[in-house]
């Protein structure tokens, strides 16, 4: 049984139930490594400064996340002279489709970075498991070029915790997705706050 479903056990009142859930995630919070964190915004700032893409990738919860992520990371930062070039691969419906039906879906995100990642392009694979086929193989072909690779994970971390270059893990019992796509949408918002405010400071410094 794992967290959620213990706490639901012990906690059938809806308001009890939601301070259990908060608990939760406090814990989860303070399991974290900040270090992980830091490690992944050293290379957000990297590939900014040499110009280079930021793919996003992820299924179900973790494509919104990393919608969202590209989002924050493109747009919320307000960088504009030097941009965070972050770019979601969960978004065009119809290359998705295309690749799905013609290639399979485990090829989805593969078939774009082949397309599209140049040398130095940063891919960050968002992913509870860390086990979902189409991600591992994205992951492995930009490996196998030589460029970064970020792995957001949860659970035990699965295959992908082990082949990325910089890890951040959410440690949870096997399906816990709730708390795990919660803690990483915190990644994001924590990872896009830190980033606009060294953008301020640029140009705090300039004028």
């Amino acid at each position: 049984m794992n967290r959620i479903d213990s706490l639901f056990a012990e906690n059938r009142d809806p308001a009890a139930f939601a301070g259990g859930y908060l608990r939760y995630l406090a814990q989860l919070c303070a399991k974290m490594d900040p270090q992980e964190i830091g490690r992944f915004m050293e290379v957000l700032l990297q590939a900014r400064e040499r110009g280079a893409r930021i793919f996003f990738l992820g299924n179900g919860g973790s494509a919104a996340t990393a919608s969202h992520f590209a989002n924050d990371i493109a747009i919320g930062t307000r960088s504009r002279e030097k941009p965070f070039r972050a770019i979601s691969l969960c978004d065009n419906l119809a290359m998705i489709t295309a690749i799905g039906n013609d290639y399979g879906y485990e090829q989805i995100f593969l078939r774009q970075l082949e397309n599209q990642m140049q040398e130095g392009d940063v891919v960050v694979a968002i992913s509870a498991s860390g086990n979902s086929p189409n991600v591992l193989q994205a992951v492995e072909f930009a490996n196998s070029r030589g460029n970064v690779t970020v792995g957001l994970t949860g659970f035990a971390g699965g295959r992908l915790r082990e082949i990325v270059g910089i890890s951040v893990h959410v440690p949870t019992l096997p399906g816990e997705y709730g708390p795990v796509e919660d803690l990483h949408m915190i990644i994001d918002h924590l990872v896009g706050a830190f980033l606009m405010q060294r953008v301020r400071q640029e140009i705090s410094v300039l004028e």
